[in-house]
This record gives structure tokens, C-alpha cells and sequence, in this order.
């Protein structure tokens, strides 16, 4: 098995780490690499979106031939998860005007609005209860994106005051939190595991 970290900007790094503990405490066989090229992609079974800046990993996507690529990598089936930005990358529409520089990928049906619960001084932690898991995940918030609406094929995980803030549509999963920058590695094992038939 190999995972692939989209590595145009973000939080590559603290990705591959988590990553790369979540393979361990499955016991499975497997590595992490970074992908900025098409041919990178070609080589991994998922793909991960990390959280940054969507318009420079976008104008990066289409700078190295990505856009695609990623499409067809999706349409096969293959599982890929966005945090924060790369939840942005994900979504069908962005509806708020500066976001409208932004090209998404269109892979779910939903419409986000970006950096929409505040700031970097407005960033925030809250124990978060996700179906799937035991017990509280602690959720790190940092100019985090808001998804405004879903569509029916779309299924929440988890909501914060009324909000959904992780949906999964068939083999995507999206995140408007960062679980790449606490020691908890359940989300990362959680789509790992949908590499499992």
C-alpha cells in the first residue's frame, strides 16, 4: 500500500507523519510519499489534500498538470481526504467572492465558504464527537472554512454547533479541522481503512 500527501503547500509534513503512525498502529504494510507530479500519483492507492492556502495549491494544480489527474484518480474509486484547504479543493461551489479565484475540483456536492469561522487570532480547539470513533477528538480550527450546504449524497461525520465540519460522499472524505496537528491518529487510521474492501 502507498499513500500519497498532495505536497504543492500546507501541512505536508505534519501529514506524512500522521500518516505514517496511523499505518503503524494498523499493522499494515505500507508507505506515505509526497506527490507533486502526475506520475507520483500514478503510484499511490489514496490520496490526502492538507490544509494551507487553496488559491496557491489550486494555481498549483493546474501549474503541474494535476487537476486531471486527481479527477480520474477519484473517478476510479481511490479514496482522498481534504483538510481545511484541501476541503475547500473538494467542494462543488465557494461562495464567497474572493473564493471565486479559486477553481474546485467539483468531487462533492457542497458549497463552502472560505476562512468563514475567523482569522488566525480567531483560531480555536474543541473536543469534537465523530461517528465512528470512542470518545472526543480534539479538533484544531484555523482560519477553517465553513461547508454551508450538502448535498444528499453527502453524509456528515460530525457537526459543531449546528455545522458540519467532516462529510464523506462515497470515496471522499473532507474535514474543515486540522488532525494532522494533534498526537491523535484515529481520523488518518479512519481513511486508511476505506483503502480495505
Amino acid at each position: 500500500m502507498r499513500i500519497g500527501v498532495l505536497a504543492l503547500q500546507g501541512d505536508v509534513s505534519e501529514h506524512v507523519l500522521a500518516l505514517e503512525t496511523a499505518v503503524k498502529s494498523l499493522d499494515i504494510q505500507g508507505d506515505v510519499v509526497r506527490v507533486r507530479r502526475k506520475s507520483e500519483l500514478e503510484t499511490v492507492s489514496a490520496l490526502l489534500m492538507p490544509g494551507g492556502e487553496s488559491t496557491t495549491i489550486a494555481k498549483q494544480l493546474d501549474r503541474f498538470g494535476l487537476r486531471q489527474p486527481i479527477l480520474d484518480f477519484a473517478a476510479s474509486g481511490k479514496p482522498i481526504m481534504g483538510t481545511c484547504a484541501g476541503t475547500i479543493l473538494l467542494s462543488s461551489e465557494i461562495l464567497d467572492r474572493r473564493g471565486q479565484e479559486v477553481k474546485p475540483l467539483g468531487l462533492m456536492d457542497m458549497s463552502v465558504r472560505r476562512n468563514a469561522f475567523g482569522r488566525q487570532a480567531e483560531s480555536f480547539e474543541k473536543p469534537l464527537k465523530i461517528e465512528g470513533l470512542e470518545g472526543d477528538f480534539h479538533g484544531i480550527f484555523i482560519r477553517a472554512p465553513r461547508i454551508a450546504r450538502i448535498g444528499n449524497s453527502v453524509k456528515s461525520l460530525a457537526m459543531l454547533d449546528g455545522e458540519h465540519i467532516m462529510v464523506i460522499q462515497g470515496n471522499i472524505l473532507a474535514l474543515t479541522f486540522h488532525p494532522e496537528l494533534v498526537p491523535d491518529h484515529r481520523i488518518h487510521a479512519m481513511f486508511l481503512k476505506m483503502l480495505r474492501p
